[in-house]
C-alpha cells in the first residue's frame, strides 16, 4: 500500500486554521444611526414655534399670550404622551409607533397652513403636532439605548439627545430664512415634508430588538430573548407612574427636569427670538444664534454622555443647572440690536449646557427603576414639558404685561439654582436594592 506523505506541520496547521473574517460593526450602531437621523428629520417641528410668534401676531392680531398658549399645549402633550408612547413601543414595536408619530406631525404641520382662527392653531400645532412629537420624544432614545446597548449607554444617549440639536441646526436657519422671505406658511409645509420623508427610512431600516436579527445587545455577554408584547400599554404606563411616585427620587428628578424644560424649550427656544427682536435684532440673526446653540449643544450633550459613564450623575446635574442659572441672570444685560462678543460667549456657554442634563437624568431613572426606566423617564419628561409649557405661556403673558422679558429671565435663573440643590439631595441606590418595584403589565 502506498503511504500518503504527511504534510509538514506548519502546512497542516495553516490548512486547518479558519480564515479570519473581518468583523462588522454591531447592528446596534446602525440602529442608533437610523434613530439619530429620524430625530433630526422630526426636529423641524421644534424649530418653528419661536419663529411663528411675530408673524402670527402681525397677520391675525392674536396676542402673544394666545400664541404662547398653543405652544404650551404642544409642549405639554409632548411630555404627557411620552410615557404612553414608551409603553406602546413595548406593545406594537418601535417602528410602527415612530412611523405613525411622524405621519401625525406632518398632518398637524400641514393643516396649520389653512387655519384662520386661534383654536385651529391650538388643535393643529398644539394637539396634533404635540401628540406626534411626544411619541418621538427622548423616551424613544431611552427605549433604543435600553434595548440595543449594555455598554456605552451614556455615550449613545448623549449622541441621540444631540440629534435634536442637530435637527435644530439643520432647520432653524433655513426656516427663519423662509419665514423672512416667503412668510410662515412655506415653513410649515417644509416641516411637514421633512417629517414625511423620514417615514420610509424608519420602516425599512429600524428594528425593534436585537433578537429580531439574532444578536445580543451591544456589550452583553449573553443573548437576550425578545420579550413578548406587553398588553395594556396605558395601564402599564399608569402603574409605572404610581409605583415611581411612591419614591423620593422620582419627585426630585421630575422637579429638576421641569425646571430644565422651563429654561430651555419653554423660555429660550420659544421667546429668545422675539426678545432679541424687541431690542432691534433682525429675526434671521436671532435665529442664527439659536442655531449656534444647536452646534455647541451637540458637543455638550455627547460630552455629558461620556461624563455620565464615569462620574456621579447627581453632581453633574447640580453643575449643569448652576451654570445655566448663572448665564440666564446675565442675559438681559447682553441683548441688543447687534451680535457682539459677550452675546456670542453666552450662546456658546448656554449651548454646551442646553440638554446636557438628559444623559444623567436617564441614567438615574435606569439606576432606580430598572425595566420600567424608559416609561418612568417618560413621566419625568412629562414634567419637563409641563415646565416648558408653563414658561412658554407665562413668558408671553409677562411680555404683554411688562413690555419686556427681563422678569422671566431673572426668575428662570433663580429656578435653576433650586434645581441644582434638588439634584444634590437625590439619594444613590445601594447595590442589590430597588427604590421601586417594576410595574407589571
Amino acid at each position: 500500500m502506498t503511504r500518503t506523505p504527511e504534510l509538514p506541520l506548519h502546512t497542516a496547521d495553516a490548512a486547518a486554521a479558519p480564515v479570519p473574517r473581518r468583523r462588522r460593526p454591531h447592528r446596534a450602531w446602525s440602529v442608533a444611526a437610523v434613530t439619530f437621523l429620524t430625530i433630526i428629520g422630526a426636529a423641524g417641528f421644534a424649530s418653528l414655534p419661536g419663529l411663528l410668534v411675530d408673524p402670527l401676531h402681525t397677520e391675525f392680531h392674536w396676542s402673544r399670550g394666545t400664541i404662547g398658549f398653543a405652544v404650551s399645549v404642544n409642549l405639554a402633550l409632548y411630555g404627557l404622551t411620552a410615557p404612553f408612547a414608551a409603553a406602546l413601543m413595548d406593545r406594537f414595536g418601535i417602528r410602527r409607533v415612530v412611523a405613525t408619530a411622524l405621519t401625525v406631525i406632518a398632518a398637524g404641520a400641514g393643516l396649520t397652513v389653512f387655519m384662520t382662527t386661534a383654536w385651529q392653531l391650538v388643535l393643529y400645532w398644539g394637539v396634533l403636532v404635540g401628540l406626534g412629537s411626544g411619541s418621538m420624544a427622548l423616551a424613544f432614545a431611552a427605549t433604543v439605548t435600553g434595548r440595543w446597548f449594555t455598554a456605552r449607554r451614556g455615550l449613545v444617549t448623549g449622541i441621540l439627545t444631540a440629534a435634536g440639536a442637530s435637527g435644530q441646526l439643520v432647520f432653524l436657519r433655513v426656516l427663519s430664512w423662509i419665514v423672512d422671505r416667503h412668510d410662515w406658511r412655506p415653513a410649515a409645509v417644509t416641516v411637514a415634508l421633512a417629517a414625511l420623508a423620514v417615514v420610509p427610512l424608519v420602516w425599512l431600516l429600524l428594528r425593534d430588538h436585537p433578537a429580531d436579527v439574532g444578536l445580543a445587545p451591544y456589550g452583553a455577554q449573553e443573548f437576550v430573548a425578545k420579550p413578548p408584547p406587553q398588553r395594556g400599554a396605558a395601564r402599564r404606563a399608569v402603574r409605572a407612574l404610581v409605583s415611581a411616585a411612591r419614591t423620593g427620587p422620582f419627585w426630585l428628578l421630575a422637579g429638576t427636569f421641569a425646571i430644565c424644560g422651563a429654561t430651555t424649550n419653554g423660555l429660550v427656544k420659544t421667546h429668545f427670538v422675539p426678545a432679541a427682536h424687541d431690542h432691534g435684532m433682525p429675526m434671521t440673526a436671532a435665529a442664527s444664534l439659536l442655531a449656534v446653540i444647536g452646534i455647541f449643544d451637540i458637543a455638550g450633550t455627547i460630552a455629558s454622555g461620556w461624563f455620565t459613564d464615569r462620574f456621579d450623575t447627581r453632581r453633574l446635574l447640580a453643575v449643569y443647572y448652576g451654570l445655566r442659572g448663572l448665564s440666564l441672570m446675565f442675559l438681559p444685560l447682553l441683548l441688543s440690536d447687534t451680535v457682539h462678543p459677550p452675546m456670542v460667549f453666552f450662546i456658546v456657554f448656554y449651548g454646551l449646557d442646553w440638554v446636557a442634563t438628559v444623559p444623567p437624568t436617564i441614567a438615574l431613572c435606569r439606576e432606580h427603576y430598572g425595566d420600567d426606566s424608559a416609561i418612568v423617564f417618560g413621566w419625568v419628561l412629562a414634567a419637563h414639558q409641563v415646565g416648558a409649557a408653563l414658561i412658554a405661556f407665562l413668558g408671553g403673558l409677562a411680555r404683554d404685561a411688562f413690555g419686556t422679558y427681563n422678569p422671566v429671565w431673572y426668575a428662570s435663573g433663580a429656578l435653576c439654582a433650586v434645581a441644582a440643590l434638588m439634584a444634590l439631595v437625590i439619594r444613590q441606590r445601594r447595590a442589590g436594592t430597588a427604590t421601586a418595584r417594576p410595574a407589571t403589565a
